[in-house]
């Protein structure tokens, strides 16, 4: 049980990390033109959008992995 626990808390961490490299290298430069001083809003906008749909993702992920750990539990 432990090591199954310390399993998903270490994938919980992973997922952070990478969840945020990839938020800082792929959306950090992201930029929008063509728009006058609405620039930085749509492009802000769009870096909002997809950070979110990151963060469900991440919450789907980890919420499947739980799910499968203590499945997996309760079966021994």
């Amino acid at each position: 049980m432990k090591s199954d626990l310390f399993g998903f808390l270490f994938a919980m961490w992973g997922l952070i990390i990478v969840g945020g490299g990839i938020v800082v290298t792929l959306l950090g430069p992201i930029s929008i033109s063509g728009f006058g001083e609405f620039n930085w809003f749509i492009a802000s906008m769009i870096k909002a959008v997809i950070a979110l749909i990151l963060v469900v993702v991440w919450i789907l992920i980890l919420s499947k992995l739980k799910n499968w750990i203590f499945k997996k539990e309760i079966k021994l």
